[in-house]
């Protein structure tokens, strides 16, 4: 059972840690795709006023990581902000 946990341990990926900006969270990986296309997350007050702005770029240009990131985002806002 030790060696499962070491293994376990051994492969997470401590890297995407959660960043409150303005009372939301974004992982440092959303905030670096959002970095490389101009997107300014840090100006906005909440995950829907980002979920827009992201929405705004992939009319005009089409990209998997960001579209990676919008459907991360959502997910988050959907699972924070709706009544259980």
């Amino acid at each position: 059972m030790d060696e499962y946990i070491s293994e376990v341990a051994s492969n997470l990926d401590l890297s995407n840690n959660l960043l409150n900006i303005n009372g939301f969270l974004l992982t440092t990986k959303e905030c670096q795709v959002l970095d490389q296309f101009g997107i300014d997350y840090k100006s906005c007050s909440s995950l829907k006023e980002v979920l827009f702005e992201v929405e705004e770029v992939l009319e005009e240009q089409y990209d998997d990581q960001l579209e990676d990131v919008s459907i991360s985002i959502s997910d988050r806002d959907y699972y924070q902000n709706s009544n259980k």
